[in-house]
């Protein structure tokens, strides 16, 4: 590690913090995983894809950062307690979570089958709160945590979605991130425990790119809807978790941040 590198660890908005990310393998996960590292943050690194968690994993250890990946499927109970019990046995302690697993497409309402749609609920909303109640249960003990969750402009409906290709199972399980992240900070508040949520609007990573370009100049496409007029980067995201991840957003609880160029 060069002296900048060790300066920055130690000076970084999270420094000296433990943070377990999900999703952590690629797109906005994984900007979310190099800034929190970037500021200082021990990362723990977590999603279903092993090649690109250890991709993540190259990037901060050759930036001078600490990153463990661990393999594993946050939809499931059991591989849950096990990856907090992993994370809490190498770094005594968790101060950061964010759920930014999600995702899936169910078609329109009138077509949407059953097994779409309770994919999207599993991948979405379980995932959280399996995630979630580990991460509270030992932040209680120690008074003292941030969870940051991962909604979406979709909570409200999106236009171009919508009007295109439907996916209402996404939007409800977006809006119940919302609901979820106000309740559970009502709960965690008196012990230290702030809990928030990053709304994105439309983000271009590897995944949403291609799609992005293919209704980019339709009537309601998405930098049409945008008031901003441009879609957005990982980098956008990232910067606002940061932000609720520190001690700047020391007051601020059960809030989610629209990230969303003014949809």
């Amino acid at each position: 590690m060069t002296g900048r590198q060790g300066a920055r660890r130690t000076k970084g908005r999270v420094a000296g913090k433990v943070a377990l990310v999900t999703g952590a393998a690629a797109g906005i996960g994984r900007a979310i995983a190099l800034r929190l590292a970037e500021e200082g943050a021990s990362l723990v690194l977590v999603d279903i894809d092993t090649a690109g968690l250890a991709e993540t994993e190259r990037q901060i250890k050759a930036d001078g950062g600490t990153a463990q990946a661990i393999t594993a499927d946050v939809t499931e109970e059991a591989p849950v307690k096990a990856l907090f019990a992993s994370a809490l046995r190498a770094h005594g302690r968790l101060d950061i979570l964010v759920n930014d697993v999600g995702g899936g497409t169910s078609g329109h309402i009138w077509e949407a089958k059953v097994e779409d749609w309770d994919f999207i609920m599993r991948l979405n909303l379980r995932s959280a709160f399996l995630c979630t109640r580990e991460a509270a249960a030992h932040m209680r003990e120690r008074r003292s945590g941030r969870i940051v969750n991962l909604s979406s402009g979709a909570r409200e409906g999106t236009p171009w979605t919508a009007y295109y290709i439907g996916n209402a199972a996404y939007a409800a399980a977006k809006a119940a991130i919302h609901g979820f992240t106000r309740h559970a900070a009502l709960e965690l508040a008196e012990y230290g425990v702030a809990v928030n949520a990053v709304a994105p609007g439309p983000i271009e990573t590897e995944r949403t790119g291609p799609g992005f370009r293919k209704i980019e100049h339709l009537e309601y496409g998405p930098i049409r809807a945008t008031p901003l007029r441009r879609i957005g980067v990982p980098a956008d995201i990232a910067n606002a978790v940061l932000y609720l991840a520190s001690d700047e957003a020391n007051y601020i609880t059960g809030t989610t941040l629209a990230v969303a160029g003014g949809r």
